[in-house]
């Protein structure tokens, strides 16, 4: 009999990791990295449909793995000077772009600093005008989409969604960006996302819309901007700024997923709770 219940409860297991996730997730999961690798190792996704595998390369030096962290019990720290990244030409399905595309972003992070502007993951290269679609965290200001003015922030959750490439008409940087409500504490794992769907760019903390009526959802239908054969790479824990990688994160990264649709609150909430089962 024992031999019998053994494969059975094998089988059990695998359909019930499977049903942790929704249809939208795994059909629409582009790629996830768990930092499981060590320093100096390429960092390789996964997916459940995509066949495509996307190698985050380490940008000037090896990266510490750390036994801590929400996906898998490890993560990789992200210190001065470090930075993950997918050359331009290797980017495949993570090149979002156009009038009708849609991203959603992903991370489990626990920062270290309240220093401002901390790059988390994206297609955004401010030096040469390559701006696609980018999450911050602790930008010095925050949008309100009636006004279209900045004011002071710290400590919020940023979704950067550009249809030029280029900066705001008439300001020194780009500013149509979703910021979150609530702040998010330094040395605490949090689960940040951002999301656009065609028409607006949301925020979330911990599977939840962090919302408000000024700054987030922040409309914006322009859709995203396409960088081209040679666009901006993809980047984790900075990004490319008057020629230089800096917007430094600083912190602890457990885990990453990018989609190429606008997940739901539900299903974003879904993957606090639940996390992303491979």
């Amino acid at each position: 009999m024992k031999y019998i219940l053994i494969p059975f409860l094998t089988f059990i297991l695998s359909t019930s990791a499977s049903q942790s996730q929704t249809r939208t997730v795994k059909n629409h999961l582009l790629a996830f990295w768990d930092f499981s690798e060590g320093p100096g190792e390429t960092r390789i996704s996964k997916s459940f449909s995509n066949p495509e595998t996307y190698h985050l390369l380490e940008g000037t030096k090896p990266i510490e793995r750390v036994s801590e962290g929400p996906i898998n019990n490890t993560s990789a720290v992200i210190r001065d000077s470090t930075w993950f990244y997918i050359p331009r030409e290797k980017l495949g399905k993570l090149n979002i772009f156009g009038k009708e595309s849609q991203v959603t972003v992903v991370a489990w992070v626990k920062k270290d600093t309240e220093k401002y502007w901390q790059a988390i993951a994206g297609v955004w290269d401010e030096t040469r005008e390559k701006r696609q679609y980018y999450m911050f965290l602790n930008a010095a200001s925050k949008t309100h989409s009636d006004e279209m003015k900045r004011y002071p922030a710290n400590g919020l959750i940023h979704g950067h969604i550009s249809a030029s490439g280029g900066k705001s008409p008439g300001q020194i940087a780009w500013i149509s960006y979703a910021s979150s409500d609530q702040s998010v504490l330094t040395d605490e794992w949090t689960m940040i996302a951002i999301s656009y769907d065609g028409k607006e760019i949301k925020a979330f903390k911990n599977g939840k819309l962090s919302g408000n009526t000024l700054t987030n959802p922040f409309p914006y239908e322009d859709g995203i901007f396409d960088g081209g054969e040679d666009g901006a790479d993809f980047t984790v824990g900075a990004n490319s700024v008057v020629g230089k990688m800096t917007n430094q994160f600083k912190g602890q990264i457990s885990g990453l997923a990018v989609f190429d649709v606008a997940l739901t609150e539900k299903d974003i909430m879904r993957l606090y709770k639940k996390q992303i089962k491979l």
